[in-house]
């Protein structure tokens, strides 16, 4: 049987958009508006981005170039005909190249918690390494050292912890700037590349 490089997301994909609303998006914008440059020099990678929504339609909005990857074939299909403009792959996050170029910013919402521990340290080595001085990563994982079921693909989540996340985005040449929560309570960890 072939490997799902979209962790359970493509079997679900059509469900996901329908239910998908708007929780977060203000924080992101408020975060993007804070941190980010505001002419189209600025770019984003939006890593897991689903068909865009709202994420990625809030960092256009906000006038950033966003540049998006998803493995649910049929989630950047949707992606791609909301954004045609956009630069997008449907790649894994923690195989994925990103487009072989550096980035004011990542944003990876929704997306850590459902990878191996294994992948999310991949992940978080490589979004470093993608940034330039000084940009942000921004992404979603509970404080709290835990684990559940996915309720949408039946799959086990884990998150490593405020404490871990802290020490792995320090191990990685980041710092974490901040922690906000929205208005879904979901938790965001905002953290800097280092200037040099």
């Amino acid at each position: 049987m072939p490997m799902d490089h979209s962790e359970g997301w493509e079997d679900v994909a059509e469900h996901f958009m329908a239910a998908r609303s708007d929780t977060g998006a203000h924080l992101v914008l408020s975060w993007a508006r804070e941190n980010l440059p505001r002419s189209r020099s600025g770019s984003v990678i939006d890593i897991g981005c689903g068909s865009g929504v709202p994420i990625a339609h809030t960092l256009i909005d906000a006038g950033v170039d966003v540049f998006g990857i998803d493995a649910s074939p049929t989630l950047i299909a949707a992606f791609r005909r909301q954004f045609p403009k956009a630069q997008s792959a449907c790649e894994a996050a923690q195989d994925s190249p990103f487009f072989h170029r550096t980035f004011d910013a990542a944003v990876a919402i929704g997306l850590l918690f459902l990878l191996t521990e294994d992948d999310q340290q991949k992940v978080i080595r490589r979004v470093a390494n993608v940034l330039k001085p000084g940009g942000r990563f921004l992404f979603t994982a509970p404080r709290e050292k835990c684990e559940w079921d996915d309720t949408l693909t039946g799959r086990r989540s884990k998150s490593l912890g405020a404490e871990a996340y802290e020490q792995l985005l320090r191990e990685s040449g980041l710092h974490l700037a901040s922690s906000r929560i929205d208005e879904g309570g979901n938790n965001y960890y905002d953290a800097v590349k280092a200037l040099r």
